[in-house]
């Protein structure tokens, strides 16, 4: 299994997908107690978990977020663990794991199709300012 700092969290992202490398961004803005690390899901790191948890890339190929204490969490429930850290009134995002999970992953999984069509896609993985190396995986 793969390790990662005690306390921090990994976010594994789709390092091509232009809507994914924003949605980082946002998080790195916002994520004030400097809690989440980031990888993507097509690093060694993103390789091993997925092969970890048995994953299937042609289901789940977006964000996915890991921890050692909990485990990994998919689709629109690893979103809505991520909001719940970025401060008022992101946090507020968090009440939406009332709704059952096959209605909120419906949504998730028609954004996540369409999301190269909508935003495009980049010819490689994003790669981190010096500023930033230190939040990212290899």
């Amino acid at each position: 299994m793969t390790q990662i700092p005690k306390g921090k969290q990994l976010i594994l992202f789709d390092g091509v997908c232009n809507l994914c490398n924003s949605s980082v961004q946002y998080v790195i803005n916002h994520d004030k107690q400097n809690r989440f690390l980031f990888a993507p899901l097509q690093s060694e790191i993103g390789e091993s978990i997925i092969k970890d948890f048995n994953i299937d890339r042609s289901k789940t190929d977006s964000i996915l977020l890991y921890s050692e204490d909990k485990g990994l969490a998919i689709k629109s429930t690893a979103a809505l663990k991520i909001s719940k850290h970025l401060g008022f009134p992101r946090n507020l995002l968090s009440v939406f794991t009332i709704v059952p999970p096959f209605i909120r992953n419906w949504v998730y999984d028609y954004i996540a199709k369409n999301r190269y069509k909508w935003y495009g896609k980049r010819d490689e993985c994003m790669i981190p300012t010096p500023e930033l190396k230190s939040k990212f995986l290899q």
